[in-house]
């Protein structure tokens, strides 16, 4: 099955609404885990050692739901167009994005590599396209299993800079669980990131296209996206 930027449908709810709303519910679910943390620091010895874990399995609920809400922020955040004085550089971007997830990568035993750079400048926070890149990148690093390579080729023309990421999976050092794992929350998060990435880039004015989703016992993910650039009106090539 393909999907492109399509594949993820746009919120109908207003985002400055919707904002305010996830930072009030925000705060009680800090407030929360505080309390659940102290609760668990000072529990006498004498306290059941089932009432610890009840307590540690709240903590670790918190700490998911607090993650989802900061999720559907940038969600939010990445339709919003950047001011017109955001100006963007990719390949610098990229690049330090790469040697950032490298150590990821090479923990889980997976190469990373980019070839090529460019020029070009998107209408968007740094901050913003960073975090796409982030997703997008993490998202095929962790489709690959150990001996795994993630190939990114950044190319320029005068239509504009295309970004390719390919997977090279090495089948005969797959390191796979026997037993497929269920399409719980950690499939949804996956998506959502990518939704957001793709949100970020639409409102800089690019495209985004994802190849076909490979399912394993790991999940589903993304074999591959392209990332189109169009050079922007009044900007002559360099």
């Amino acid at each position: 099955m393909s999907t492109g930027s399509h594949a993820f449908p746009k919120l109908p709810q207003s985002p400055d609404v919707l904002g305010e709303l996830l930072h009030s519910l925000s705060q009680p679910l800090t407030s929360l885990r505080c309390s659940l943390e102290l609760s668990l620091e000072l529990a006498p010895d004498e306290v059941a050692e089932q009432r610890q874990e009840s307590v540690s399995a709240a903590l670790q609920q918190t700490e998911k739901v607090i993650g989802m809400i900061q999720l559907m922020r940038e969600y939010l955040d990445a339709e919003q167009p950047g001011p017109e004085t955001f100006s963007s550089a990719l390949s610098p971007a990229l690049q330090s994005v790469v040697e950032e997830l490298s150590s990821i990568a090479a923990v889980r035993g997976v190469r990373l590599c980019l070839v090529g750079t460019c020029t070009t400048l998107l209408p968007s926070p740094e901050a913003r396209l960073r975090l796409a890149l982030q997703y997008l990148i993490a998202s095929m690093i962790e489709a690959q299993p150990e001996g795994g390579k993630v190939m990114l080729l950044l190319g320029e023309g005068p239509a504009g800079a295309v970004l390719r990421a390919e997977g090279e999976r090495d089948r005969s050092a797959r390191n796979l669980p026997t037993t497929p794992a269920p399409a719980d929350a950690t499939s949804m998060l996956r998506r959502v990131r990518l939704a957001i990435a793709t949100r970020v880039f639409e409102a800089a004015g690019a495209s985004l296209a994802f190849g076909t989703l490979d399912v394993d016992p790991t999940g589903v993910h993304p074999t591959g996206f392209v990332l189109r650039i169009p050079r922007r009106a009044g900007v002559p090539p360099r």
